[in-house]
């Protein structure tokens, strides 16, 4: 009896770690269209193709990191690297995962100003039509999906009016904290999840996931301390990219606010600059969470670029490292928890109106200044949405449609 189709395969400890950075990189130079398509190349390559997790252990996967705060997708990688070959196999599927687009988005802000020397800004302009049309269609489609009832659709838009009429990063944490005890309190009891056979059984012992759990607590609780304390680039860049990807729910495209809060805000990088990269960010494949590299790296901070970029980078995707460490070991258990789910459906319907208060502020009001731009606004959402062109080829068609008209 053939049992390959049935139970993973064994790997062998070296040549699992090559082949599990191997496969990521690939799929990091290969995937675009956002995380939900990455977690469907996920699905067609580790249960399909290879056979690495049953259909149930990668639901599971899923639901875990849908759970968590951070880039869902890369959560998920780093999920099934830890499961397959260890933390090393983690480390390498993040590594292989992320790298391609990080290292384009820091090519990215290197190269930016000598193209608006040399082509003038009106790709500049398209980029940030193409980021309004972006951000607009994830809002539609994360509303559908996360609040489909009267009491979710009201508490994302009191989410919304907060952020707007309050803005500041406390307000957006604040606003998240407050959604998920509503969400206790307020939204129906969710359905319980169905019962089946534990599947998640990481190579890490309890003992480290304890301690990876502290250490995200207290890497989220001292490092606004030692900014205030030892006000560096070094410790400033790690703070606020550790506690974005800390506290992003939803990930994706919800990290806008809160990076655009603290790099803009804080005078750190430029309005223009920062919507640039984010329309820049959609033309590339892999996480969305890398264009902390091309934030890292256009920061005015006496750092060198590249210094800057790999702080940022590694700083935003810490804390889910941490976490995932942290909870896999004991998802089973929460993931039937009534408790747990109500007051995750509270923070869903915060993450829609987080990021419809930031498709209002800064993406139309930045990036629509005049109706050519609108117009390719415009344009760039009907692709999107009615033609199901990826976001990658609607970026890189507004950039050049923007230097002919803007």
């Amino acid at each position: 009896m053939n049992t390959a189709a049935s139970s993973p395969k064994p790997a062998a400890p070296a040549r699992g770690l090559w082949e599990v950075f191997a496969v990521f990189l690939r799929l990091g130079l290969t995937s675009f269209g956002g995380p939900v398509a990455h977690l469907g190349y996920f699905h067609n390559e580790f249960v399909v193709r290879r056979r690495w997790l049953k259909e149930n252990t990668y639901a599971d996967m899923v639901a875990l990191c849908q759970f968590l705060p951070g880039p869902a997708s890369s959560q998920v990688g780093m999920a099934v690297g830890l499961q397959r070959a260890g933390l090393l196999g983690m480390l390498l599927a993040w590594v292989g995962f992320t790298l391609p687009s990080a290292l384009l988005l820091f090519g990215f802000a290197l190269g930016a100003p000598w193209l608006s020397a040399t082509l003038g800004t009106g790709w500049i302009s398209g980029l940030k039509a193409a980021a309004v049309a972006v951000v607009a269609h994830a809002v539609i489609s994360m509303a559908r999906m996360l609040t489909p009832d009267a009491r979710r659709a009201t508490l994302a838009v009191a989410t919304m009016a907060v952020v707007l009429l309050l803005p500041g990063p406390l307000t957006q944490v604040l606003a998240m904290l407050g959604a998920a005890l509503i969400g206790l309190l307020w939204l129906p009891v969710p359905e319980a999840a169905g019962q089946q056979e534990a599947q998640l059984k990481p190579k890490v012992a309890r003992a480290i996931s304890v301690t990876c759990l502290v250490l995200f607590v207290l890497l989220l609780a001292l490092l606004p301390v030692l900014r205030t304390l030892s006000p560096t680039a070094v410790v400033a860049l790690t703070d606020v990219f550790y506690r974005t990807g800390a506290l992003v729910f939803g990930g994706g495209h919800v990290v806008l606010p809160l990076l655009e809060s603290e790099m803009v805000g804080n005078g750190l990088v430029d309005q223009e600059v920062f919507l640039a990269g984010y329309g820049a960010a959609q033309a590339v494949p892999g996480p969305l969470f890398t264009f902390s590299s091309f934030l890292g790296a256009s920061a005015q901070l006496p750092l060198a670029s590249w210094a800057g970029a790999l702080i940022a980078l590694v700083a935003i995707f810490l804390p889910s490292a941490l976490l995932v460490i942290g909870v896999l070991p004991f998802w089973e258990g929460l993931r039937h928890n009534a408790i747990v789910r109500r007051a995750l459906g509270g923070v869903n319907a915060a993450v829609v109106g987080l990021l419809a208060a930031a498709l209002y502020s800064p993406v139309f009001t930045h990036g629509v200044p005049n109706t050519a731009t609108f117009v390719v606004a415009a344009l760039a959402f009907v692709a999107l949405s009615g033609w199901k062109a990826p976001a990658w080829a609607v970026a890189l068609g507004a950039a050049v449609l923007g230097g002919f008209l803007l």
